[in-house]
Parts: structure tokens; sequence; C-alpha cells
């Protein structure tokens, strides 16, 4: 990780909670009117810059929220609270139509593959920062320097790559999720398409010189942007919404083994935990495996994933130990079935309980892991925060009509009156 990226995101919860703190007096009105201004990497105070910890769930959204909503009215945060359930909402819109992410993953690399020699060149100076665009190539090196973007830059920086420089989505979307800090699967493949319109078919996000000049505070407006979002083929329909997860029954066993993954690093807050289950290890795998088929996950990343998956492990052998379980802590070098089954049978553990992982690539591994357990009678079970619970099952059209649901949501997180 870079000395930038270090000193603005340290990967633990503790700095997570104190960066928390400190945004919570500007989440209100503040934040509504403010919130699209892009003042550079070393003014963030009018966003929260929260999304590296929630990608990991080292402060899971439910305690973003609570914390809102204790200094300031719904009527006041609304905006912010709709961002948070943004995220909620692109996890149980993906959950649900699992073969968007699945048919993505697999065009990234013959996408590439199929790239004219000229549309390449475009890729590598694209992703390298220097097409000689104002703006984008700024926010090309920032993002590879730092692990982050302004959510408005990455609004222009998609709409820059697919309508000005004429690549393909999947590959930007692939750029983003290797780099960002906060890479979630279902929020950055989904707001590609979006961008794109795909995910609205039809409607597209065209970045203007003007806006962007406006929102950057004049530091950047750049020449010969498209005016025109021309059609992005995509030969797929959007498919239908299937059921939501529901949670799952406790495993029937005596000696249970809990393993952390990188979707999710709050071991204390997952519901019926110790003295119901008996956990007897606790696991979380490297930050070894990529986000992408076409390299590593990035240097940046990387690092913020391996300390993150550090300190979940650390508080989640202390959370038990102090409800009585005697929990040895033991780092996973990966997620592959030999290793897990291994680390099982050496603890004489009957079962598995892991968090529920969402749409992603950590899901895909899970499901790999899944069936060779079944193979050797050692169910799996995974555990699904009651946030998830209540919310996806109503993600299942756009955003507009889940956020009608918000202020229902919020009484039933017992948050509202």
């Amino acid at each position: 990780m870079t000395a930038d990226a270090a000193a603005a995101f340290e990967p633990t919860r503790a700095a997570g909670l104190a960066r928390l703190a400190d945004f919570v007096p500007r989440a209100g009105r503040a934040y509504a009117a403010e919130r699209n201004a892009d003042h550079g990497p070393g003014d963030r105070t009018n966003v929260s810059t929260l999304s590296p910890w929630v990608r990991h769930r080292l402060v899971t959204e439910r305690e973003i929220v609570a914390a809102v909503l204790e200094r300031h009215p719904l009527s006041a945060a609304s905006t912010f609270v709709q961002e948070v359930y943004w995220r909620t909402y692109w996890k149980g819109w993906l959950e649900r139509r699992p073969s968007v992410w699945t048919r993505y993953a697999a065009s990234v690399a013959p996408t590439l593959d199929a790239l004219s020699g000229a549309e390449r060149a475009t890729y590598d100076d694209a992703v390298a920062g220097r097409v000689g665009l104002d703006g984008f190539d700024h926010w090309a090196r920032e993002l590879v320097k730092t692990g982050y973007l302004h959510n408005h830059a990455r609004m222009w920086f998609a709409s820059i790559w697919i309508f000005t420089l004429r690549l393909p989505w999947q590959l930007g979307a692939d750029f983003f999720l290797r780099h960002l800090l906060d890479g979630d699967p279902a929020s950055n493949t989904l707001s590609w398409r979006w961008v794109a319109g795909l995910q609205t078919v039809g409607k597209t996000y065209l970045a203007t010189a003007d806006n962007i000049a406006r929102y950057t505070d004049g530091r950047f407006r750049p020449r010969g942007l498209a005016t025109v979002a021309h059609a992005v083929d995509d030969d797929a329909a959007v498919p239908p919404a299937g059921p939501a997860p529901v949670p799952e029954p406790l495993p029937r066993a005596t000696r249970v083994a809990l393993l952390l993954h990188e979707d999710d690093l709050h071991a204390e807050s997952l519901p019926a935990l110790p003295p119901e289950v008996t956990v007897v290890g606790v696991a979380a795998p490297t930050a070894g495996e990529p986000r992408s088929p076409l390299a590593a996950t990035a240097a940046v990343p990387a690092h913020f994933t391996a300390a993150a998956l550090a300190d979940g492990l650390a508080r989640a052998a202390a959370y038990c130990r102090s409800s009585g379980t005697a929990a040895p802590a033991e780092h996973l070098p990966d997620l592959h079935p030999d290793t897990v089954i291994a680390w099982l049978r050496g603890l004489g553990a009957e079962a598995l309980l892991t968090p529920h992982a969402p749409v992603g690539p950590t899901r895909d591994r899970l499901d790999v892991l899944a069936a060779a357990l079944r193979a050797e009678g050692i169910p799996l079970h995974r555990r699904l925060r009651g946030w998830d619970a209540r919310a996806w099952p109503h993600a299942h059209r756009g955003f507009f009509p889940f956020k009608a649901r918000i202020p229902a949501l919020l009484r039933e997180e017992q948050m509202l009156d």
C-alpha cells in the first residue's frame, strides 16, 4: 500500500469506527448539499469515505445508519442513508440474479483478447492514465496510487471509458475491481452496467465537461468528450429476479469451526454465535486469490485486505474467548477445499460456519468448497445477517421502489418509531 493510501485508510475496525465518528456530524443536510463535489484526494470531508471498511464489514451498514440516525433525523440524513442502502440494494439485486455476475466474470479475459491493435493501445493508455484527457488521466493514476476515487469521478471515468474511448465496459469494471479498496462485485459491476445503459435499459450516463468542471472546482474541463451515448451491445436480457436467500438453521454438531472471509470480518455481530455454537477455530483466507481473471489483485487493495483479515481474525478469536469458547486462531493460506478440509480434520470439527458471502469471487470459491465438504460429510452453514435478510427480498425491481421501503426497513431494524 502506498503511503498516501496507508495514511487515508487504515485497515482496522478501530480506524473505521473512528472515521464514522468523525463523519457523523456531517451526515445530514451538509452531506446532501456537498456530496457531489470532488475536491481531490487531499479533501474528502464532504463524503464519508467509509466504503473500504464497509466492503469488508469491518464496520457494518447497520452500525453506520444507526450512528447517523442517533445524531440526525431521517428527514435530514435521508440522502446519506439512501447511499448506504444503495450498496445493500445492489447486493440484493445481484444475489437474485447471479448469472449477471457469472456472465460478466467469464467475459473479461475474452473481451481483452478480442481487442484490435488500436483498441489494445487505447486500453493500455487508459489504465496507465495517458490518453490525454483532462481529469480522466488524473483519476486513472489516483485510483492506482490510492485505491480510491470519489463516486462522481467514478461515474465520469466510466462514461468517458465507454462513450468517448469506446472501450468495453467489462474491462473498465475489471480495472476498478482490481484497484479499488472498496472493490465490491455488486456495486462495481452493476454501476458500470448502469452507466452503459444495460442496468436500466436505455438509460445511460453521459459525462460532460461543464458538469466535471462544476464539481471539481474547475480543476478539470476535458475537451473532446462524446456528445452521444452510443448503444452498448449486449445480447442477454436482464434475467428475472430469483428468490432471496433465507437464514439457514444452525448446524447440529458439537464441534463447529468458524471461517471468516474478506466479505464479512465482524464475527462479533453475526447472528447466533456462542454460546449457541461452539467455535473451535477461526480462520481467514489471504488476499492472494485474485478478484480478476486478468491479474492478481493490485497491491494497494491486496495490502488493505490482508491487514483487514488479520484484524478480523484477532477480534473474532478474542470475542470467542470472552464468550467462554476456546478458539485457536489460524490464518489459512487460501479457500481451496484441500486446505480447508485438512484444517477441519485437524480440529476434529464436524461442521463449518461462515458468514454469508454475497455473489462474487468469494462466493464462487465457497460454492466450490461446499461441494467438496458435502463429499466429506461436513456441512457448510452460511449465516445471513438480518440486515440483508430483511432488505434483499425487496431488491427485485429498480432502486426507487426499493427506496420507498427504506422507512419500513428502518422500523424493522428498530431505528425508527
